[in-house]
Formats: structure tokens, sequence, C-alpha cells
């Protein structure tokens, strides 16, 4: 099977795990729409050079040049990453804390990449290690927004929290509202 296929097919597993996740959460249009950047020309190509499957091709190419001509349009077009909600770059980059819905489009976008690559050796746990270890990076992601997907992950892997409680967009307000910062409406 060609690349163009399999990449295809792994961008299609992606979207229909945000999908599954942000309709549980309310937000239609998003789970639908999410990463529809991802087919156009620069990020479908490039990804299509760097695909192995495992995990992004962004991040393999980013190893190989350091930098990603498809990272840079994709999170550009895409507010639910938290690269896109940064500013001040010139005075070490200022982050804000995301809106409400592309917060949660986030947390659906982080769960669907782990289930996406991971397949069959998904768990909560391994989630949760995979945050562990993105926090250590130091992101420049605002502190209410790495709190938020903080609880929301260390909740699932403890099990204290069912997935079903969790994904209650009501429920979800309410764990992010209790942040400190003023969202961006």
């Amino acid at each position: 099977m060609s690349n163009a296929i399999k990449h295809f097919r792994k961008i299609c597993t992606h979207k229909y795990w945000v999908a599954k996740y942000c309709f549980k959460m309310g937000l239609y249009y998003q789970g639908i729409m999410h990463d529809m950047s991802k087919l156009s020309l620069v990020e479908f190509k490039e990804s299509l050079k760097y695909y192995q499957g495992t995990s992004s091709p962004i991040d393999a190419c980013k190893k190989e040049k350091g930098f990603s001509l498809a990272w840079q349009h994709h999170k550009g077009r895409n507010p639910h990453h938290y690269e896109y909600w940064t500013d001040n770059y010139d005075k070490g980059t200022t982050a804000i804390k995301m809106p409400f819905k592309y917060a949660c489009e986030m947390l659906a976008d982080y769960i669907a990449a782990g289930k996406a690559y991971m397949g069959e050796g998904f768990s909560w746990t391994a989630e949760l290690e995979w945050w562990i270890n993105k926090l250590a990076t130091n992101p420049k992601m605002h502190p209410d927004t790495k709190e938020f997907i903080n609880f929301c992950l260390t909740n699932l892997a403890s099990g204290s929290i069912s997935e079903k409680h969790l994904f209650n967009k009501h429920f979800l307000k309410g764990v992010y509202e209790t942040t400190k910062g003023k969202e961006i409406k």
C-alpha cells in the first residue's frame, strides 16, 4: 500500500477519534472540521515524505531538518493547537489562555493521536506518560490550559473519573472555569 493511502487512512483514523470525543462534548462543528488543513498540498506532501505510521510525520521532518513547513501551515490554521495562542515572540513569547472550545478540541486531539498511533496499545496511563514527557519540555502553553489538560488526563489515567463523566461539556466547562486566568472569547 502506498504512503499516500496509509497517510490518508491515518488522518481519517485520527479524525474519527477527534470527532468521537468532540461529539461527546457537544462540539459537532469542530469534530467534523478538525484538521482539514492536513489535506492541503503543503501539509499532505511533506507528510508523505516523512510518513512512517508510528508517529507524526511532522516530528520526523523537524528531527531531520529542524523545522517543518507543514507544521508552520498547520498551527496557523488550527486554533486547537496551543502554539496558535502565542504572541510576543521577540520578548520571550506570551502564552494566551485558549478559549474553552479549543482547549477541549486540543484534549480530543491529543487522545486521538494516541489512539491513532498506538492502536490497541493505547491506555490512559500511556497517554498521561506522554503528557508528562511533553510538560518536561516546558511547552509555551498558558498555565491554565496546562492545568486543564493535566486534570483531564490524570483523572482518566487514575480511573477517578470515567470517560463518560469527564467528556460531559458542562462538567468540563466547570473544570475549565476553575482555572485562574481569563480566556479569550
